[in-house]
């Protein structure tokens, strides 16, 4: 979801071969310097700033988003909407989008006016939206204040992202970006496991307004914490950021290439729709819930744990804040495009086993598979784009890059709620929707296999 600026990509160039020159005693000493300036006291403190920004952020956004699928079809009576699922999946097919697309234009908004006067702008958007949200009892109410929500989340990207670059230096950039990547997940799981399951006991509205007040709060940060980052005011208008994305689109491998990688991306933006109407609908985690309560009467009186549907994130979330490491090291030096290719193959085979979830252990290590693939195959898709572009257009092709996202989620929502109307609710065959979206996943992996044999092997 991070957005790569040019001082990120300079980053990883490799040091100056003239310090190959340098006496011992100077280079131990340089080395020393170097190391000291990559650990954690060496971060300013406008940094640590934009991390805590980016964890309240995420954890609202997807304290949000763990619910939203379930809030949106769920009875009145029962405190949701009562929206059919396909209002609910024309929802879900376009909000997200917004989140991948907007980056692009207010990258350039802010470079141009500001940070500080961007992150106000949508911390207000965010304010308004969530709490629109929560009172919102249409349709129609519902979409747009999603909508406003949308518009302040994707201008919050890029901003975010361009003040962790700007940051960081060449010594820590790894290690700040690591940090930042850690505080979305690390949002992502707490928000949804602790906050969620409190609030909805009381009502859904809550976890609204918990998403609007927690963007009040960021906007406080901004006005008396945060700093305008250092940085060259730029001039570039809208219409240079259109040329700039018609000359990207024209470059016909690197189009296909998103195309293909979006497969994957349909598979992912289920967690948010169809994977939870299937455990509301389908699924009786009791058999989880006895054994979290057993070990937890370890500790406590009476624990009275409960797993809904909030807590699909929060299994995302908790395997790649344990596990993105390991595999980070695992894949290392291993090629991309087959790299890529195994981590589709992995969340495809994570799909495939929910087909026969019939007990709640078979759906989380369902999860768990997915999961593992995305980590292995999303961190080894960035270096690709970084290493394919040219060498001037780098950040350009980076920002572009996530238009896998804006396919992805747009395709994922709508058909998404199609086959489940049709496969679930009609036919009541649910085996029949996870094969056929293993099947997206097999026509991305393979499609991917194609490009890198036939496209990139001969350019």
């Amino acid at each position: 979801m991070n957005i790569f600026t040019k001082q990120q990509i300079n980053n990883s160039l490799c040091p100056n071969k003239k310090e190959l020159s340098l006496e011992p005693y100077k280079l131990t000493k340089e080395l020393m310097t170097k190391e000291k300036q990559s650990s954690i006291k060496s971060f300013p403190g406008n940094f640590w700033t934009a991390i805590s920004m980016e964890f309240l952020e995420r954890g609202a956004y997807y304290g949000v988003m763990s619910v939203l699928g379930v809030f949106l079809i769920l009875d009145p009576f029962e405190g949701g909407l009562g929206l059919t699922k396909g209002q609910a999946g024309a929802i879900l097919g376009t909000i997200p989008p917004l989140l991948y697309l907007l980056p692009i234009i207010a990258g350039a908004i802010a470079d141009r006016y500001g940070y500080r006067k961007v992150l106000f702008f949508a911390f207000s958007c965010m304010i308004l939206g969530y709490g629109f949200t929560g009172m919102a009892n249409s349709y129609f109410l519902v979409f747009i204040s999603l909508l406003l929500m949308a518009l302040g989340a994707g201008f919050f990207k890029p901003v975010i992202s361009g003040t962790i670059a700007r940051t960081t230096t060449e010594s820590n950039s790894g290690l700040g970006f690591g940090i930042f990547y850690w505080s979305i997940n690390l949002g992502a799981f707490l928000f949804p496991l602790i906050l969620v399951p409190l609030l909805k006991a009381e009502s859904y509205s809550y976890i609204f307004y918990m998403a609007s007040i927690t963007a009040t709060v960021l906007l406080l940060i901004n006005l008396f914490l945060y700093k305008e980052p250092q940085r060259v005011k730029s001039n570039k208008t809208l219409g240079v950021v259109f040329s700039e994305m018609i000359m990207v689109l024209k470059d016909w491998r690197f189009i296909l290439m998103i195309f293909i990688y979006s497969g994957f991306w349909i598979l992912y933006f289920q967690m948010f729709g169809t994977v939870l109407w299937y455990v509301k609908d389908y699924l009786d985690m009791t058999p989880v819930n006895n054994a979290v309560n057993t070990f937890l009467g370890l500790f406590i009186e009476n624990p009275s744990w409960k797993f809904d549907v909030e807590h699909v994130t929060v299994i995302n979330a908790g395997v790649i804040i344990l596990l993105q490491l390991f595999i980070s090291a695992l894949v290392k030096n291993k090629p991309a495009l087959p790299t890529m290719i195994t981590g589709i193959g992995l969340g495809t085979v994570g799909m495939l086993i929910l087909s026969i979830s019939a007990t709640p252990w078979v759906f989380i290590i369902g999860i768990m598979t997915f999961t593992i693939g995305e980590m292995t195959t999303h961190p080894k898709f960035i270096s690709y784009i970084g290493l394919i572009a040219p060498p001037d257009k780098k950040a350009l092709y980076l920002g572009y890059s996530f238009l896998y996202g804006v396919i992805g989620s747009s395709i994922g929502g709508f058909l998404g709620s199609r086959l489940y109307q049709k496969y679930v609710d009609e036919l009541g065959n649910p085996q029949a929707l996870w094969i056929i979206l293993s099947a997206i996943g097999l026509f991305s992996m393979v499609s991917l296999w194609l490009y890198n044999r036939f496209i990139v092997k001969k350019k």
